[in-house]
């Protein structure tokens, strides 16, 4: 008989800001099987309170001091996760106003709270954007930074933001510069669901399951060897393991410091298709579209520093692999939506 294995209670209680979107429920799940106490605090704007799979749920918006007084009053928070950030590049263009007001502002408004309450560990959801076009690859730490959008200027004003922090209140923070997140829980429980959708993996899956009729390929005359773009991507919970190693480390009285988190090796939209179909064993539908501004042809992560200073070691690396999470979700998904009577093409 297999022993089971019961996670040890824990005396730290983290706060994850945006807990019940994609990577943050993922982050909830990874923090109650380590024994951690755990508030999810979400406005359940783009994420689902179904994905949040343990703990205490409050929602709510982290632009709410009133809330945050509540919050911070009520429990002893060991440490903050922040996930809760618009991501839509070609939204943050034509709605820069959004971006910075969430993205910015209303961060300001936790790390006002966080300071007043004495809690100095902080973990950032930031994003490769903030490097801009890249001058070579892989990109590391020590790149340019020179967003080209108002997403990837939200994610950099907040790390030189927290750099102040640190030197002027000891608020020690993690920021992560995520490439291109991927794949779901391997148990199935919770995966990736955005509203509307524009990671490619997904997008691939939803074609191959009939939920889209088909994927566009945005250009292929790119620089590459079978011109589409190369993405970066990296397994949805290698990136929460990443967190989890950055908590422990501030926990045990590390310094702030920023990590990319990325495989080290890209794929092109070509081979994410090809993989998809070995995969699902079914034949994608593809339109090619002409490219998009602003597309790079290659973003590919040099992760060696979080390899070296946290140990960070992803379990997931292998692109079929992480498109057979991926695969397993949108398998749940398009079946919760044909008994709900949508139509499933």
């Amino acid at each position: 008989m297999t022993e089971v294995v019961v996670p040890a209670v824990r005396q730290e209680t983290i706060l994850v800001v945006g807990g019940a979107g994609y990577i943050g429920s993922h982050m909830v799940k990874m923090l109650l099987d380590q024994g951690f106490r755990v508030v999810t605090l979400d406005n359940l704007a783009t994420g689902h309170r179904q994905s949040v799979l343990g703990g205490d749920f409050v929602q709510g918006d982290v632009g709410d001091p009133l809330l945050l007084e509540r919050l911070f009053t009520g429990y002893a928070f060991a440490g903050v996760m922040h996930f809760a950030s618009h991501i839509q590049v070609g939204e943050s263009v034509t709605d820069p106003a959004k971006y910075y007001r969430n993205n910015v502002s209303n961060t300001f408004v936790l790390l006002d709270a966080m300071r007043k309450y004495v809690v100095r560990h902080f973990i950032f959801s930031s994003s490769a954007a903030v490097y801009g076009e890249p001058l070579v690859v892989p990109i590391t730490e020590s790149h340019p930074k020179n967003p080209i959008n108002p997403y990837g200027r939200s994610k950099w004003i907040i790390e030189e933001v927290l750099a102040d922090y640190d030197l002027a209140y000891g608020l020690r923070s993690v920021c992560f510069r995520y490439f291109n997140a991927a794949g779901a829980d391997p148990g199935g429980a919770i995966g990736e669901c955005h509203t509307p959708e524009t990671h490619l993996i997904p997008l691939v899956l939803m074609a191959a399951s009939g939920r889209l009729p088909q994927v566009k390929l945005f250009g292929e005359d790119y620089d590459t060897p079978d011109g589409t773009c190369i993405r970066d991507y990296v397994h949805v919970n290698d990136l929460c393991q990443a967190h989890l190693l950055a908590l422990e480390r501030l926990l045990q009285g590390g310094g702030s410091a920023a990590y990319n988190l990325g495989n080290g090796g890209g794929f092109s939209v070509r081979e994410v298709m090809a993989a998809a179909e070995r995969v699902t064993g079914r034949k994608i539908p593809v339109v090619v579209a002409p490219r998009r501004a602003g597309d790079p042809a290659r973003l590919v992560a040099d992760a060696s520093l979080a390899h070296r200073e946290l140990g960070w070691r992803p379990q997931f690396s292998e692109l079929e692999q992480i498109i057979r999470h991926a695969w397993q979700w949108e398998q749940k998904l398009a079946g919760v939506i044909s008994e709900f009577g949508n139509k499933v093409r």
